[in-house]
């Protein structure tokens, strides 16, 4: 069992205010695998005021943009020598197939300290433009301190979305794991510790929503990024409104793929297999919603169903599994009832439905519906998990309303033999990402983030940089 009796504070291994701890349990094998502190509110002030003494005394707001994207190409390095470590990890503690945590729970993060660093090797922090009266100078600075609170499914993924560009900025930080998946950060504690970064610039405290909730309202933090449900999205932005706080919000998804009449459905189906199942189910951006022209129709679900059927479902530490447990008991019964809710509803369970795989571990069937339609719940609400509603159109332009007949705006797809024409309806889809004939894999040079509910701003890419700093104009005479 991998125990932890510290919590990463100031630069160093801090005994916790508390006493209470957090059991990390194995989805697969319901067995307690890791041990950790859980993380109080005197924990967090702890952790604000190392981020505040770091950042308004400490060298790391003060020195140049490429001083420290070269500590951030430091922790790089680190951090890819201890991939295999990171995917192990991650699998472990939330059930994430092995395949899928080699393939993107390690490398993914590894991709975006390498391109920040990069980024901020080069960026202007100053550039000059013509004013009425002279010169103006217009600059970059870094927010502040900010508040990193990130859910289980990516863990590591969505930390990195969050402190590469704020330690390139020159923020320094707090980060709280889910309580579901706090091993995978203190690996990348000992890796912080190991880069050289200040003490106090990064600080890690796992803790659940109460202590969450405490870091948020802070008044030492300046702003906070939230990856998460939407409700929690929506109480986060009323804090960071009540306190005029900025905040970034990468809340959910139900993507739809949108099957046209040419697509070759053997190779579609390849790619779907991922755009749809990943991590098992367990995904923002999962292309949860297949829509299907009625000419069609059957020959799309008899696909679907086939490449559902193929996926191998059991234990994701075996490099053949598809598809795992899902995270917790919690979550197996809330797609269990969302797959009740699609029965009641009137679809018709083609693949998988109530029977549990296993007696033991967090599992649920991958399960197809078909005969959906886009007014049922089960179209409607993130499910997070193996389950997907196969959806008929009648033609393209009723295809594009039913993919934008939705709360949500994260993510999408196009299939069609015809690339420019897949371009053009890419262009009709109210999304932040989309893929022609692929899924979007969130390019560490691109924005990321979603419309409407899926929420507020945008990570990756130059805009994700930008996110963690203020703009200043400074204008003289002479």
């Amino acid at each position: 069992m991998l125990h932890h009796d510290r919590l990463f504070i100031g630069g160093d291994w801090m005994a916790p205010a508390g006493t209470g701890t957090i059991d990390v349990v194995s989805p697969h094998t319901e067995e307690v695998v890791g041990r950790v502190p859980d993380g109080t509110a005197a924990d967090m002030d702890r952790a604000v005021a190392a981020a505040r003494e770091a950042f308004d005394a400490g060298p790391w707001p003060r020195m140049s943009m490429a001083e420290r994207a070269a500590v951030v190409a430091r922790l790089a390095e680190i951090y890819a020598a201890r991939q295999n470590e990171i995917a192990d990890v991650i699998t472990l503690e939330m059930g994430s197939p092995i395949t899928f945590s080699q393939l993107a729970q390690a490398p993914q993060p590894l991709g975006m300290l390498q391109y920040f660093a990069e980024l901020g090797a080069t960026f202007a922090v100053e550039d000059e433009r013509p004013g009425m009266f002279g010169p103006i100078t217009v600059r970059r600075e870094p927010v502040g301190v900010v508040a990193a609170v990130v859910p289980w499914n990516v863990p590591q993924f969505v930390i990195m979305t969050k402190l590469a560009p704020a330690l390139v900025a020159g923020c320094t930080i707090v980060v709280k794991p889910a309580p579901e998946t706090p091993l995978d950060a203190y690996l990348l504690a000992e890796m912080v510790k190991e880069a050289g970064i200040p003490d106090g610039v990064v600080n890690i405290v796992a803790a659940g929503r109460e202590a969450g909730e405490h870091l948020v309202s802070h008044p030492g933090v300046d702003k906070v990024a939230f990856t998460g449900s939407t409700a929690a999205g929506r109480r986060i932005a009323s804090i960071c409104g009540e306190q005029l706080k900025r905040c970034s919000l990468e809340l959910g998804g139900k993507s739809a793929a949108i099957i046209l009449d040419d697509c070759d459905l053997p190779s579609a189906m390849g790619f779907l297999s991922i755009a749809s199942l990943m991590n098992n189910g367990q995904a923002c951006v999962a292309q949860t919603r297949i829509l299907a022209s009625r000419n069609r129709y059957d020959e799309v679900v008899q696909a679907v169903a086939d490449m559902v059927v193929g996926q191998q479902v059991g234990d994701p530490a075996d490099p053949a599994t598809g598809i795992g447990p899902l995270v917790a008991r919690r979550q197996q019964e809330r797609v269990e009832g969302y797959i009740r809710i699609g029965i009641d509803e009137g679809a018709k369970t083609v693949v998988g439905g109530l029977n549990r795989p296993f007696d033991r571990g967090w599992y649920v069937a991958p399960t197809v519906f078909a005969g959906a339609t886009n007014d049922m719940r089960i179209a409607r609400e993130e499910i997070f998990g193996p389950v997907l509603a196969v959806i008929p159109y009648d033609d393209e332009a009723d295809a594009i309303r039913i993919a934008n007949d939705s709360d949500y705006g994260l993510s999408g797809s196009v299939w069609t033999a015809d690339t420019d024409h897949g371009m053009d309806v890419a262009r009709q889809v109210r999304t932040g990402t989309y893929g022609v004939n692929m899924m979007n894999t969130m390019e560490p040079s691109t924005p990321f983030g979603g419309y409407k509910a899926s929420g507020l701003g945008r990570e990756l890419g130059p805009e994700g940089l930008s996110a963690y700093l203020e703009y200043k104009s400074i204008a003289r005479l002479g």
